[in-house]
């Protein structure tokens, strides 16, 4: 019996298990009638002045018992059919939905993402699991989208200083070139190329695994932006975009200040890569509301089209307008830059006019009265004691 019990489905035993229960109901039922019955029964033919042994008492006797035997009978035998098929229906209704979330998922590990699960409507248990379902669908089919576009964006970025170094080493061997300091300064720039892509991808993976650890201490707004400002001036000046600033007070905050000056510096990049010449890159900050600090990078640049704006920050996302290959980023920074600002407890946001209007990066910091630990992504953070930044 174990055996088949073991190879039936959910629904099978769920109709046993409730067909034994019904069963089981009535049986108790009839043994408590019969046991009571009778006793209350003469107990009132009593009270009513008949005699028990008399043949009025045995006719009235026998009358009852066929009324309750036929009455009793045939309600237990309507109820049990009843309930046999109301479970019958929802044994049905529950395999059928755990069927298509087993189905499902068997066709979500063979690598089918789209799939997705209709809510059953059996209760909130059951439309949550399919939710879940379909959001595990949705993630992962999230996770091998980007995982594509990684790997063709890497073969795409090493390919090129790959090649660089191997045809001026071929040439090298052949005769061709000598190793001058032209060649010299190639070959180097191939590599740290090579090593910027490497650090960058060890970057955004300790950052978005939560690996990164922070050092928090108290800085201000003001601090923030003129220590950014002042480490890309000399960039900007030498490609001719005028860098603007405008700190409205000095509001502190309790940053890690070597990490906020790694954001700011992603963002000041991002925006001088893609800002012409002549153009204006401007860094605000002020407060916003009682909890929150904001810092604001805006450029009069290239812009963003709407429908890059909720991928700009994805893991080596690129859009030609925004984030074009030529323009010598990796696709990585915005990325780490996200989860350096998250793990702060704060959030980034991107926004654009369209195409040729320019672009705007917002970061909103939580003010120190606000506990670091209360972030999410859940990013381990090493306090220590407050000092001057």
């Amino acid at each position: 019996m174990r055996a088949v019990l073991a190879r039936s489905s959910f629904g099978t035993r769920l109709l046993i298990a409730l067909s034994v229960v019904l069963v089981g109901c009535s049986v108790s039922a009839w043994f408590v009638a019969s046991a009571l019955a009778p006793g209350i029964f003469h107990d009132h033919l009593g009270q009513a002045g008949i005699d028990p042994d008399s043949h009025e008492a045995a006719h009235v006797e026998e009358a009852f018992t066929v009324a309750i035997i036929a009455a009793w009978g045939l309600a237990v035998a309507i109820a049990v059919l009843l309930a046999l098929a109301v479970s019958w229906y929802l044994a049905r209704r529950i395999q059928h939905s755990v069927t298509a979330v087993t189905s499902s998922t068997a066709e979500i590990a063979g690598g089918r993402y789209d799939t997705r699960v209709d809510r059953p409507g059996l209760g909130r248990e059951f439309d949550d699991l399919a939710d879940s379902v379909n959001e595990l669908a949705r993630r992962l089919d999230a996770t091998e989208t980007t995982r594509r576009r990684m790997l063709a964006d890497l073969g795409h970025e090493m390919r090129t200083p790959l090649a660089t170094l191997d045809s001026y080493l071929e040439a090298i061997d052949d005769g061709v070139h000598t190793f001058d300091d032209d060649v010299r300064h190639i070959l180097w720039s191939a590599t740290q190329r090579l090593e910027r892509l490497a650090s960058d991808i060890v970057d955004v993976s300790r950052a978005e695994e939560h690996l990164t650890r922070l050092r928090p201490g108290p800085s201000t707004t003001r601090a923030l932006v003129m220590s950014a400002v002042d480490a890309a001036r000399e960039r900007y000046e030498s490609k001719g975009v005028q860098l603007r600033t405008h700190v409205v007070g000095a509001t502190p905050v309790l940053v890690d200040t070597d990490r906020i000056g790694q954001v700011l510096g992603n963002l000041l990049d991002n925006a001088l890569r893609h800002t012409p010449v002549g153009g204006t890159v401007t860094v605000s900050s002020a407060p916003a509301g009682r909890h929150h600090v904001e810092i604001t990078v805006s450029d009069s640049g290239e812009g963003i089209a709407a429908e890059h704006l909720d991928h700009i920050f994805d893991r080596f996302y690129r859009a030609d307008s925004s984030r074009g290959r030529h323009s010598g980023g990796s696709g990585i920074g915005l990325t780490i830059t996200r989860a350096l600002v998250e793990a702060h407890g704060g959030t980034i946001r991107a926004h654009s006019d369209g195409l040729g209007r320019g672009a705007r990066f917002t970061v909103e910091l939580p003010n120190p009265g606000r506990s670091l630990t209360h972030r999410t992504g859940g990013v381990g953070v090493h306090e220590t004691a407050p000092g001057p930044s």
